[in-house]
């Protein structure tokens, strides 16, 4: 297996993480800030990336940004903020081409680190904030990104079946923040506000490529002095054992032809546990893959879903099942759906599926070796749970998963959710 380590240093309190490895012809960074998902701050923090990226104090235009990048060889900078359980995550990224396969050797890497560090921490400010034309047509960009998500119906149903199974939790948050929040965020306000994130909350830098850890350390050390001063706070997991004293069941109607089934299941498993290699053998068999028995029993033998699958959110305990229906079909799809659940707890699992399920996750698995920002990815849930599983043990745990260890996890899984968006026609019954 080819070398996937990351080799990890501090530098004041950013976590710089390298893998070296000959593989690649591009180098990616990759910068995750931490931040705790609450109400008060998803909306700045949601805007926060966006803003970063319109310019840097020595590239204070859009159009200086992106002439900065045509001149390291067309670098591809990124943004995007996501949750992982109870934390929202800012990301920025820049891939940019490896000099040493250049023929001139421009040096590519020393600028590129240069770059990136300047978007995180020397953004372009008037006066005691960011500039306000920046920050006032990004909220206009996350307000068209909110409301469009009702135009998403599957991504519209995921989110409201989140919203009504974690009522009164952080999860329950949309990533991208709140409309109602948008008008008050003012210039001033949000810069203050980065220059708390920037010294509190933990960043940790990735580095995929051909490069040596000597050498992005060396580089960095410079760029970084002046602003890795503050203290890293630590931010506490997602508690995921949480009974579930009764199902609830939430219909949603709007304007649509075709039926949105999603139903929400606690797994009561942390993502730390010895257990939760069997957790996710047990996702992969019950809906992960096209050969699961959800898309062979309620897709192919009853023909009731145009498609029907599962997933887990692994940081919060949650198993997401999601499928679309004809909507008079609802009653007998939660029927197979719960069946499929119940075969899991009774172990009716055959070896073939218990064997292609593994093979899949196993190929899946390798397949991350292949691609720069799935490596970073993988690490970085270590470093955000606090126990390192390299992928060699992931694949040994689940090479080594018993029918007796998914029967275990299944007995802890839960139905908490369902909830279907169906049309505004019939009755209030959501099966008539």
């Amino acid at each position: 297996m080819a070398n996937t380590r990351f080799e990890t240093v501090s530098i004041g309190n950013v976590q710089v993480h390298v893998c070296s490895s000959t593989k690649f012809k591009t180098t990616t960074f990759v910068a995750y800030i931490g931040q705790e998902l609450n109400a008060d701050t998803v909306t700045k923090t949601a805007l926060l990336p966006a803003v970063l990226q319109r310019g840097t104090q020595s590239t204070p235009s859009t159009i200086e940004l992106k002439r900065k990048l045509d001149d390291l060889y067309g670098a591809i900078l990124f943004g995007d903020v996501f949750k992982r359980g109870e934390r929202h995550l800012m990301e920025f990224g820049l891939e940019i081409a490896n000099e040493q396969y250049l023929q001139d050797k421009p040096a590519l890497l020393e600028e590129g680190l240069s770059f990136l560090t300047e978007v995180l921490f020397a953004p372009v400010t008037e006066g005691n904030g960011f500039k306000a034309s920046y920050v006032e047509a990004e909220k206009k960009n996350l307000k068209q990104k909110i409301e469009s998500l009702q135009d998403d119906k599957i991504r519209y149903a995921a989110q409201r079946m989140v919203e009504e199974m974690c009522k009164n939790e952080p999860f329950a948050l949309f990533n991208h923040g709140r409309l109602e929040d948008l008008e008050q965020i003012e210039p001033t306000r949000l810069y203050t506000y980065y220059q708390e994130v920037m010294n509190t909350c933990p960043i940790d830098l990735y580095c995929v490529g051909n490069v040596s850890i000597d050498q992005v350390v060396r580089l960095l050390s410079d760029r970084l002095a002046p602003y890795a001063t503050g203290k890293r706070k630590e931010i506490p997991l997602a508690s995921v054992t949480h009974e579930v004293k009764e199902e609830k069941v939430v219909v949603d109607r709007l304007n649509v032809k075709q039926g949105k089934l999603n139903i929400g299941c606690r797994t009561q498993t942390e993502i730390t546990s010895d257990d939760y290699p069997a957790l996710v053998v047990y996702n992969g068999i019950l809906g992960g893959f096209p050969h699961s028995k959800l898309f062979r029993n309620v897709r192919e033998k009853a023909s009731l879903a145009y498609y029907c699958s599962s997933r887990l959110e692994s940081y919060k305990g949650l198993l997401m099942i999601q499928s679309g229906i004809e909507i008079a079909n609802y009653q007998q799809a939660v029927d197979i759906i719960k069946e499929q659940l119940e075969a899991m707890r009774q172990g009716q699992i055959e070896t073939q599926e218990l064997e292609q399920t593994k093979a899949t996750l196993a190929n899946s698995y390798k397949e991350q070796q292949d691609r720069s920002y799935d490596l970073i990815n993988f690490h970085y849930q270590s470093v955000l749970v606090g126990r390192e599983r390299t992928l060699e043990q992931m694949l040994e745990a689940i090479e080594r998963v018993s029918k007796d260890d998914i029967v275990r996890v299944a007995q802890k899984v839960q139905l908490d959710t369902i909830y279907f968006l169906r049309d505004q026609e019939g009755n209030a019954d959501a099966k008539n």
